[in-house]
């Protein structure tokens, strides 16, 4: 028995030492590859490794939310703001490690039945369908892609947004058509498998804009009579608190980044990692700001909008706007991935027939960016409407189901984790996701956001040319001519 056992435990491994990408190399001879030869191509596009998915998750975690969490703590207060972070970190770490078990549960059963993915990309959508049932499919479909759908919109907004503190030159609109331009170049873009170079700078230019913030804000000092009174109102507490839950949710692209892996199994504690790095970045930077700022930020949800104008807050802004690129890229390409298995062009190996066949996606986003241009107000609904399922829900209720039964939990392709003593441990864990976050992040949260959003309604316009931005000057009289007063 042990042997049998043992057997198929190296089948399955050995299985999973082939990538299933949109490549005309396997994935272990590419692997293989790597480790004896070395070109420019390897190093910048071919990655696959635990350390390309670690940038990944890093560099997707953290974009424009970086600069919107100062203005979560003067909601919250310092405190709260603090270990609001650290909780919902660990929280979206776990179930993201939950979404792994279930890919890899999803993938060693489907092996076992000869299935082929090559030149396929399997998707959360196909994990829940695949344990679950058609229901679950749905529902993880219509939930991802819609937090998709809506976060490519917030990174063309954002960048218009940002590049207006540089030069306010050309209007926020018109600034959105020409990012919606750039960004439709990464319909050019195969899968995660290459977007090594993109991970790596953009975790950079993240690293570079957190530390920027915590260090302009100290130099500055706190600003005059600056008060720290937060929280003072239950709607802004749980608007706050939503941001945050906003903040650790990145997982609608963590099948698809464990997908691009060469050992997907290795991919347990990568989110758990990431997040750790991320938090030396959020909690000082949102702690010096509010510091300096206090509840002057309940004003201003963009940090840049408070800081002094000089060559490291615009570099700052430049960088952010790369790194909204490499985001925008990160929340299409799933995106990306469904369009094509539905039309049926997934198994196209033509790069320029996939970027012409993905362009009817990136359209209607760009589109969206014109009409709704106040997106920020609602960047909080989304978390608490969205984020809450698809991050947090949805993964605990699923573990729950595909384990429920003995048989299911003797055969499991991943034992609970070395810190956990038991599946009714793990049970009692998800179960306390699930309600908590139903209760507090889309109750409560859904009713602060939308509270907050109706409040501000009658400052929206569709297709406005430029949204919050500072009025024109007024237009000076000349006054008349001394002689002519005479007259």
């Amino acid at each position: 028995m042990l042997a049998q056992k043992q057997a198929e435990e190296a089948i399955v491994s050995s299985s999973f030492n082939e990538t299933d990408q949109q490549e005309s190399v396997l994935g272990k001879e590419e692997e293989q590859e790597q480790d004896h030869s070395f070109s420019v191509k390897n190093f910048l596009w071919h990655g696959g490794s635990v350390w390309d998915a670690w940038f990944s998750c890093a560099s997707n975690q953290v974009a424009q939310v970086l600069l919107t969490l100062p203005y979560s703590f003067s909601q919250l207060g310092m405190l709260s703001g603090i270990l609001l972070q650290i909780f919902y970190g660990i929280l979206g770490s776990w179930t993201a490690y939950l979404i792994s078990v279930l890919y890899v549960e999803y993938r060693t059963r489907k092996e076992k039945e000869n299935v082929n993915f090559k030149n396929h990309v399997i998707q959360w959508f196909e994990v829940l369908d695949g344990l679950l049932g058609p229901f679950w499919k749905a529902l993880g479909l219509a939930f991802n892609c819609t937090f998709l759908l809506f976060g490519s919109v917030i990174q063309l907004i954002a960048c218009a947004s940002n590049i207006y503190y540089i030069n306010d030159n050309l209007d926020k609109r018109t600034w959105t058509y020409i990012f919606g331009a750039c960004c439709a170049t990464t319909v050019f873009i195969p899968s995660f498998h290459n977007y090594r170079i993109w991970s790596f700078l953009g975790l950079g230019m993240t690293t570079y804009t957190a530390w920027y913030l915590t260090i302009a804000a100290i130099v500055h000092g706190q600003a005059e009579n600056v008060t720290h009174s937060g929280p003072k109102k239950l709607v802004l507490y749980f608007t706050g608190a939503t941001n945050i839950l906003y903040t650790f949710g990145g997982h609608a692209v963590t099948v698809e980044i464990m997908h691009a892996m060469w050992k997907p199994q290795k991919f347990k504690y990568i989110y758990l990692l990431a997040t750790l790095y991320v938090f030396t970045l959020t909690i000082p930077s949102a702690s010096a700001v509010y510091w300096a700022f206090g509840d002057e930020l309940l004003n201003h949800s963009n940090a840049f909008s408070l800081l002094p104008k000089n060559g490291f807050r615009d570099g700052a802004v430049v960088l952010m706007l790369i790194h909204q690129f490499i985001t925008f890229g990160f929340a299409c390409t799933p995106l990306y991935f469904v369009w094509e298995k539905v039309i049926g062009m997934h198994d196209t190996r033509s790069i320029c027939l996939r970027a012409l066949a993905r362009l009817p996606v990136v359209i209607p986003i760009w589109f969206l960016a014109i009409i709704f241009p106040f997106f920020g107000p609602i960047n909080s609904a989304v978390g608490a409407l969205l984020v809450s399922f698809t991050v947090y829900i949805i993964p605990s209720a699923a573990h729950m189901l595909t384990y429920r039964k003995a048989s299911a939990r003797q055969n499991a392709a991943e034992k609970p984790p070395f810190f956990m003593p038991s599946w009714t441990a793990m049970y009692i864990l998800n179960a306390f996701i699930v309600v908590w976050v139903f209760v507090v992040g889309f109750g409560f949260g859904g009713w602060a956001s939308m509270t907050n959003f109706i409040r501000q309604i009658d400052t929206f316009g569709l297709f406005a040319k430029c949204y919050q931005c500072k009025p024109p000057p007024p237009l000076m009289v000349a006054a008349p001519p001394p002689h002519a007063l005479h007259h």
